[in-house]
């Protein structure tokens, strides 16, 4: 299915794609605390939790497998620009966000927020420009695509759908329930299998991965590719795809998480004191242009 066979209702049912990481928050308030019960989160009487809602219902009943391997086919091609990774985080700033009204930043002073604060705990170079780099996928919205194939909690497709996802009963509306190779458990993989042979569900997170996966450390891979992958990364739900080395390098992926919930201030960095630092560091494990 492609963009222009759905309404611009369902292309953009939030106000903006920052609203689902609003509601990631509402969740996991705080990290390393439990989850919050459902009822404790869900107000259907809000109608600004009405729009959330209505975009999960959008991303579980469309994020097939079949839906996935063809996003994979047409975006993974990098065919739409090429620029430098600075002109690439400019570019992503021309995503309008009007959904935060007390903290009136841009994506761009967003990321280096979380970058500055990663950099300030001490951490290697490379985890830092993982924080300033990490949301970079989400120029995908600026080619036109639906926000909940852009952003949202990410998941294994091609097996069976963990209750343990938020709102896991719109799953009942996607054709995978219902197709035989694909809601069992294991569904087309195997026990343990690892993640890099699980098809996650479509998104900013495995677009960068697969931007970027040349270029960086193994732990910074893991960051980007599941940050979003909240049902294992604070559920534990799929445990029975990953091995060892999975289980390992998920340290990384929840040591990153508080960086990437938390680290908004009210406070804009000032962007022409950082950029030469970022300049160098993009320089140091990326090439001089990337392809989009």
């Amino acid at each position: 299915m492609k963009a222009h066979d759905f309404s611009g209702e369902e292309l953009h049912p939030l106000q903006s794609i920052e609203q689902w990481e609003d509601d990631v928050l509402l969740r996991y308030p705080d990290a390393g605390e439990p989850a919050k019960a459902k009822e404790e989160f869900r107000n259907y009487e809000n109608p600004g939790r009405d729009t959330v809602r209505d975009f999960y219902r959008l991303n579980h009943t469309y994020q097939t497998y079949e839906f996935v391997q063809q996003k994979r086919a047409d975006f993974l091609r990098f065919n739409r620009k090429e620029m430098p990774v600075w002109g690439a985080m400019e570019f992503l700033n021309t995503l309008v966000d009007d959904s935060d009204p007390d903290i009136d930043l841009d994506q761009l002073q967003h990321l280096l927020q979380t970058a500055e604060a990663i950099r300030a705990d001490g951490h290697p170079d490379w985890f830092v420009l993982t924080g300033f780099i990490h949301d970079m996928g989400k120029v995908l919205c600026l080619f036109g695509e639906a926000q909940w194939a852009v952003v949202g909690d990410t998941f294994p497709v091609g097996c069976a759908f963990s209750d343990k996802i938020v709102y896991p009963e719109f799953f009942a509306l996607n054709p995978d329930t219902r197709d035989d190779r694909y809601n069992s458990k294991y569904g087309i993989y195997s026990p343990h299998c690892g993640l890099d042979n699980v098809s996650m569900s479509w998104g900013h997170d495995e677009y960068l991965y697969q931007m970027t996966k040349n270029y960086l450390p193994e732990p910074a891979l893991y960051m980007i590719r599941y940050h979003s992958f909240y049902s294992q990364h604070r559920e534990h739900a799929y445990e029975h795809l990953m091995t060892n080395h999975d289980k390992e390098m998920f340290e990384w992926v929840k040591k990153f998480n508080p960086y990437d919930l938390y680290s908004k201030s009210p406070k804009p960095p000032i962007i022409s004191e950082l950029k030469p630092y970022y300049e160098d560091l993009i320089a140091k494990y990326l090439p001089a242009t990337i392809r989009l």
